[in-house]
């Protein structure tokens, strides 16, 4: 592995960590009603992303983004995606799903899977479907566990897988898209602030210094591990990508069962395991694919084959 690909690795790395991470910063809001936190996030990302591109000089892009028709459209439809995982998140976390947010992450890439299929006619290995056959199984079985659906679980994957669906059909890159994205949900979240704020219910002012300075961190913690990850994925390989990524919903589960004392029976155990297991699957047949793909490259006679 070259200096660049370690590089890019310890920034999949490092975004991973800081999304396992959000449950600790977000416990620290509890004060905050979860709506007023993701305006927050979503006011401030914006004014963080902007603040960005614009010392470097890269307001072009987000310009030529917001100004074609096509694209607005999208990332108007990403933005509201993104503002519906976020808030569900923040909903999770603060009424103790922890776990429950968790299982979101880990079905989000079978998800994403079966939206190519549903919704891009792409072809799946008889590995790929079985796969997404254990992880409908492990759901099935939450959802007879708990008498419901994981709908909190359900909502995260599927919003998100969407809203990376959506975000592939856009040619923006990653900070400029995100800036677009939210400059077009943000005048929506400014009037709620401002409404709460005239109402006398808004929390930015009045609980205290530490929480003003977390509502305005919500910005670059939404930002930074989002240009860690897309500077990072573009170094390594996209399998590597893709196993690194379940780091995220592990320290998530960690956090729900170790430090908020989160339920995690022995029922839920069997679901996980499921799940756990279709992850292991497509891990392998992800691995499998790159392999072959690989092997003719590292036979000399392979280029010289007709």
């Amino acid at each position: 592995m070259n200096a660049s690909a370690v590089r890019g690795f310890w920034s999949v790395v490092a975004a991973f960590l800081i999304w396992g991470g959000l449950p600790l910063y977000l416990k620290a809001l509890q004060a905050v009603p979860p709506l007023q936190i993701m305006a927050h996030r979503l006011v401030w990302c914006c004014v963080f992303v902007i603040a960005v591109l614009a010392g470097r000089g890269e307001l072009a892009p987000l310009s030529l983004a917001l100004r074609n028709p096509a694209h607005r459209r999208r990332l108007l439809a990403s933005g509201a995606l993104i503002s519906l995982n976020w808030l569900t998140y923040v909903w999770a976390v603060a009424n103790d799903h922890v776990v429950e947010a968790s299982l979101g992450y880990f079905i989000n890439p079978l998800v994403n899977v079966l939206l190519g299929v549903l919704l891009l006619h792409e072809r799946l290995t008889r590995w790929q479907w079985s796969a997404i056959g254990l992880a409908t199984a492990g759901v099935l079985w939450l959802s007879w566990q708990a008498g419901a659906p994981p709908w909190i679980a359900l909502v995260l994957a599927f919003s998100f897988g969407t809203y990376g669906l959506i975000r592939k059909t856009v040619a923006v890159e990653a900070l400029p898209g995100l800036a677009a994205e939210t400059a077009l949900i943000a005048p929506l979240g400014i009037a709620y602030l401002l409404g709460v704020q005239w109402l006398g219910q808004g929390a930015f002012g009045h609980l205290g210094f530490a929480t003003d300075a977390l509502l305005l961190a919500g910005g670059p913690l939404t930002a930074v591990p989002l240009a860690l990850f897309a500077w990072g994925a573009r170094r390594i390989r996209y399998s590597t990508v893709g196993l690194i990524q379940y780091l995220g919903p592990t320290l998530q589960l960690l956090l729900g069962v170790l430090v908020y004392g989160e339920p995690f029976t022995r029922g839920e155990s069997l679901g996980f395991g499921l799940i756990w297991s279709a992850l292991a699957i497509y891990a392998f047949d992800n691995l499998r694919a790159v392999a072959r793909t690989a092997r003719p490259l590292a036979d000399p006679g392979a280029a010289r084959a007709p």
